[in-house]
């Protein structure tokens, strides 16, 4: 009996060491997009406790993705701070997707100026920008134009207003 209490009690350490990292990693930002965080973006895929010490998983919005080592070395930095012996791991698979980008983060990006995806990643017809009215996140007008397919990073559209007039990016549904 006393070893299945012992063990209850690591259990409940371990669950506790999840939360604070967790909860630490709430404040390390994506380098692009550095009013969004790592949790908001769906990039940090969970926590979790493993011979003694917190894993990290994270998964890069796109395999080629030049944040990563970025992202990695603050996530284990934070991290750390919590759990000195906290590791990152990274996992491709499944790949990143839209859709893991968290309520919070869309409405952060609106107000940063950029349009969030906007509808399921499964709509593949979409990721070049094409075919969408993209409401301007600016002014919010639906009178806006596909300036380019691409934009500052591979994931993004540009677009301009036809109201305002201001251009924008939006994150495209990937």
């Amino acid at each position: 009996m006393k070893e299945e209490s012992g063990n209850i009690g690591k259990s409940l350490e371990a669950a506790a060491l999840i939360k604070v990292v967790k909860r630490q990693l709430e404040d390390v930002m994506d380098p692009e997009l550095p009013f969004l965080s790592v949790s908001d973006m769906g990039i940090l895929r969970d926590v979790i406790f493993e011979n003694g010490h917190t894993i990290c998983i994270i998964t890069p919005t796109y395999s080629g993705c030049p944040a990563t080592d970025v992202i990695t070395k603050e996530v284990l930095a934070a991290a750390r701070v919590m759990d000195p012996k906290s590791e990152v791991r990274i996992a491709m698979s499944p790949a990143w997707t839209t859709d893991w980008i968290s309520d919070k983060a869309r409405e952060k990006m609106t107000k940063n100026g950029i349009a969030p995806p906007e509808g399921l990643s499964h709509d593949r017809a979409f990721l070049t920008g094409d075919d969408r009215i993209i409401p301007c996140p600016i002014c919010k007008s639906r009178d806006t134009n596909l300036v380019s397919p691409f934009g500052s990073t591979a994931c993004k559209a540009s677009f301009s207003c036809n109201k305002c007039l201001e251009p924008f990016e939006h994150f495209k549904c990937i």
